[in-house]
């Protein structure tokens, strides 16, 4: 397969916007690409440093009482105060309410993650792409079923034009320099383990130069 190169000009905090689908309780129990707690420390991650970093937030769930349950607790916590859409649409794009709610925080450049991917964040990404604006999908926020659901997912955004990466690299070219006040937030957000493990050597090695 070809891919048409595709090289858009970077994420800021001026231009993005997140979209969360569908991170339901029912949902996240038949994922089977991550473990629902790696899935749920991405999912979350990405939510906090994109609230630390300022960006409008949609979120969407599909038939919370009668089908796959409420949000995740965690991911409600960690956005206090946030809407959350429920809706019946299979594409979160097609309801008027979050098309509304998009196309109100004024960004072109939209991050999507969700439950499954190749439905949940694909079907409005690649919605996105049509209406004009950037689409981009966090895959490790976005959990599916079985191996070829993730396979042929991303092959469908890639003929898209959609762009996909994990949700840490998208906040971190958001963050765009380590010197900003709002770094250590979106770091600690993002909870990476190894960058969690650097900070320890640094301090370690500073001590030890202390002493």
């Amino acid at each position: 397969m070809t891919i048409k190169p595709f090289n858009p000009e970077p994420l800021t905090q001026d231009n993005a916007a997140l979209v969360l689908v569908d991170h339901q309780v029912g949902l996240i129990t038949g994922i089977r690409d991550y473990s629902v707690a790696e899935l749920k420390h991405n999912v979350i991650g990405l939510a906090r440093a994109a609230k630390a970093l300022g960006l409008p937030i949609v979120a969407t769930t599909t038939s919370a009482d009668t089908l796959w349950g409420p949000a995740l607790p965690e991911l409600v916590g960690a956005l206090p105060g946030q809407d959350f859409i429920d809706r019946t649409t299979v594409n979160a794009w097609d309801d008027p309410r979050v098309a509304a709610a998009i196309e109100a925080t004024g960004r072109k450049k939209l991050i999507f993650a969700g439950v499954s991917l190749e439905v949940c964040a694909a079907f409005p990404a690649m919605r996105a792409v049509r209406e004009g604006y950037e689409a981009y999908v966090a895959a490790d926020a976005s959990g599916t079923f079985t191996p070829t659901k993730r396979e042929t997912g991303i092959l469908r955004l890639l003929q898209s034009g959609v762009v996909v990466a994990d949700g840490a690299s998208l906040m971190v070219e958001i963050l765009g320099d380590n010197a900003r006040p709002v770094a250590g937030e979106v770091y600690g957000a993002l909870d990476m383990d190894w960058a969690t493990l650097v900070g320890q050597v640094r301090s370690a090695a500073f001590e030890q130069a202390s002493a």
